[in-house]
C-alpha cells in the first residue's frame, strides 16, 4: 500500500445500486481522506444516505468496490467484517434510539454486541463517559428517548456512535430538525471532537451553515454519481447548474454572511470574542 493510498480512509469505485428498475448510483467513485470532515451533498433522490449505507454494509450495491481502512466491505462474512465494524460509528437520521432503553443502555448496545464479557460497572462508567462527552448532563444517562428533546436525542445518539471510540464517525443530517443554535452548537461539538479524537467524518447534509463552518471538503451527488469534490471555493469555480443554484442562492448567501459575521465576532479587538 502506498502513502497516498494509507491516506484514504474509504475509497468507493465503480458503484452501481438500484431499487428494481431505479437507478440511484452508476459508475460513482469517492475518496474520504484521513482526518478530514467530508460533507456529502446533493439533492432530493440522489442517494446520500444509500450511499453511506452501502458503504458500511446495510446496503448491497449491484456493482462497485468499497474499502475502508483498505478492507472491501462487500460480500465479506460477518465473522469477518467485525473488525472492520468495531473501527466506525454511525449516528443515523434522527438518533434512531431504542425506545425501551435508557440513554445509557444505547450506548451500551455497540459495547455488549463486541465485548459481551465486561462487567456491568464498567460498562456503567463508559455509558456515562460518552454521555457527558457529547454535551448532555450526568442525568440524561438514566432517561429514556421519550424524556428528551430532539437536540438531546441527537448527542444521545452521538454518544452511542463514540462508544466505541472509533476512528472514522458517519453522521447522517446530524443538524436536522434543530433550531440555528442548536445547529451551530451540534457542528461546534463536531468539530471539536473531530480533532480531539483524531477522527475521519463523512458527514451526509443539507445545511449550508455547517459545510461552511466545519468540513474540509464537499462531495457533490448529481446524475448518478459524485460529480464534484473539493473545498467550497473550488467548487463555486465550476458551472455545474446544481452546484452554482446551491451554494449562490439565497440560503448559500445566507451562510456566507453567517460565517463572515461569526469571523468577524471572534476577531482579537472587536470586543466580542
Amino acid at each position: 500500500m502506498t502513502d497516498a493510498d494509507d491516506d484514504v480512509i474509504i475509497r468507493v469505485r465503480g458503484l452501481r445500486t438500484s431499487f428494481g428498475e431505479q437507478v440511484i448510483h452508476d459508475g460513482l467513485d469517492l475518496d474520504v481522506r484521513r482526518g478530514e470532515i467530508l460533507g456529502v451533498v446533493g439533492g432530493s433522490g440522489t442517494g446520500k444516505s444509500v450511499l453511506m449505507r452501502a458503504i458500511i454494509g446495510l446496503q448491497t450495491p449491484d456493482e462497485g468496490e468499497i474499502t475502508v481502512f483498505g478492507e472491501s466491505t462487500i460480500g465479506r462474512e460477518e465473522t469477518e467484517a467485525i473488525e472492520i465494524r468495531k473501527r466506525w460509528g454511525v449516528l443515523f437520521q434522527g438518533g434512531a434510539l431504542f425506545s425501551t432503553l435508557t440513554v445509557a443502555e444505547n450506548v451500551q448496545v455497540p459495547i455488549r454486541e463486541f465485548y459481551p464479557a465486561l462487567d456491568l460497572a464498567l460498562l456503567d462508567e463508559i455509558a456515562s463517559y460518552k454521555v457527558v462527552m457529547t454535551g448532555l448532563p450526568a442525568e440524561a444517562g438514566p432517561k429514556y428517548p421519550s424524556e428528551l428533546s430532539g437536540g438531546m436525542k441527537k448527542r444521545a445518539g452521538l454518544a452511542r456512535a463514540l462508544a466505541l471510540d472509533p476512528a472514522l464517525l458517519f453522521l447522517d443530517e446530524p443538524t436536522a430538525g434543530l433550531d440555528p443554535i442548536g445547529a451551530a452548537g451540534f457542528d461546534e461539538l463536531t468539530h471539536s471532537l473531530q480533532k480531539t479524537m483524531g477522527l475521519t467524518v463523512f458527514l451526509i447534509t443539507h445545511d449550508l451553515d455547517t459545510l461552511y463552518a466545519i468540513c474540509d471538503r464537499v462531495a457533490v451527488l448529481a446524475d448518478k454519481k459524485v460529480i464534484a469534490v473539493g473545498t467550497i471555493d473550488e467548487l463555486l469555480a465550476l458551472d455545474h447548474p446544481w452546484i452554482q443554484e446551491y451554494f449562490n442562492g439565497p440560503r448559500g448567501r445566507a451562510a456566507v454572511a453567517t460565517q463572515e459575521a461569526n469571523g468577524a465576532r471572534n476577531k482579537p479587538g472587536t470586543g466580542t470574542d
